[in-house]
């Protein structure tokens, strides 16, 4: 989503001199949080496992805020590549004052039709990746010292709830939601505060394609399940995430923010509509997921 007429609620150059690491960087509602952190005046770093788009979504972003962008490619599954970010990104800028977690992988699916590759994969990206990184960057905060450092981990409704026909990514934002809470009093007294969001529905389009293809995202239109009538608009998110990962929120901690316009109030279990699928539909399914590519 393009930021460009979006004024943020925070003050220009609210995150001058800060350095921000953002997983998933390059695309969706990672990209969007990045291109607003730049807009407020920090240097950012971008991951994913694709260099291409990174690259190129570096290059457009710096172009459109004047700000600076690192682009490092990185599997958060694997310790030694986020060890490898972390090097990256202090040789760039010399500091890291915040990482957003934000990184994902879901699929919808009955969970009977599932492997354990499937949980695997799906665990290993969004709970061990999160792990993985927030334990990097944790470790080289407490060894050097560095105060006034922030964890924004990107969680979602259903971690409290849990959600039929997403059950891989419920128990690892479940992890997710756990690791916020136990850090955020373990690791107060070097200085570090942790947090999380829990977005409601926020349509982007490669990761929506992949979950809800062909005439799916119609049929299940998810803006009928919001109380407000409407999925989220990036420059929302994005404000929220700002203003947690600022020093104006410096007394946060611990919080788990739900942005969803009462969405989760009114009926839990984000994907449980999709009971609503006749068994003989899932194979047709399956297939339109497999022959979706991501952005």
């Amino acid at each position: 989503m393009n930021m460009e007429n979006k004024q943020s609620m925070l003050r220009d150059g609210a995150l001058d001199g800060k350095v921000i690491v953002v997983t998933g960087g390059g695309t969706g509602l990672g990209r969007s949080m990045a291109e607003a952190f730049l807009r407020l005046g920090a240097h950012v770093c971008i991951t994913s496992r694709k260099m291409d788009v990174l690259e190129t979504a570096a290059k457009e972003m710096e172009k459109a805020t004047g700000g600076k962008v690192l682009p490092v490619a990185c599997d958060v599954r694997d310790w030694k590549a986020v060890d490898h970010l972390v090097e990256e990104v202090t040789r760039e800028f010399g500091q890291v004052d915040g990482l957003v977690n934000n990184a994902a992988g879901n699929f919808i699916s009955p969970t009977e039709r599932l492997s354990g590759k499937a949980f695997e994969t799906i665990i290993g990206i969004v709970l061990m990746g999160t792990v993985n990184c927030t334990l990097a960057f944790g470790k080289h905060w407490i060894a050097k010292g560095e105060k006034n450092k922030t964890v924004l981990n990107i969680t979602t409704t259903y971690a409290w709830t849990g959600s039929g026909y997403v059950v891989p990514s419920a128990c690892a934002k479940a992890g997710v939601l756990a690791l916020t809470r136990s850090l955020a009093v373990e690791w107060a007294k070097y200085g570090i505060r942790t947090n999380a969001i829990a977005p409601g529905p926020f349509p982007t389009k490669g990761a929506w394609q992949r979950l809800l293809p062909g005439e799916l995202v119609e049929k299940f239109d998810m803006a009928k399940r919001v109380p407000l009538g409407r999925v989220g608009e990036h420059h929302e998110l994005t404000d929220l995430a700002s203003y947690l990962i600022s020093p104006y929120s410096s007394y946060v901690n611990g919080e788990v923010v739900t942005i969803d316009g009462g969405e989760w109030l009114k009926g839990a279990g984000q994907f449980n509509m999709l009971e609503m699928v006749e068994p003989g539909m899932w194979d047709s399914i399956e297939r339109m997921v497999r022959g979706t590519k991501g952005s």
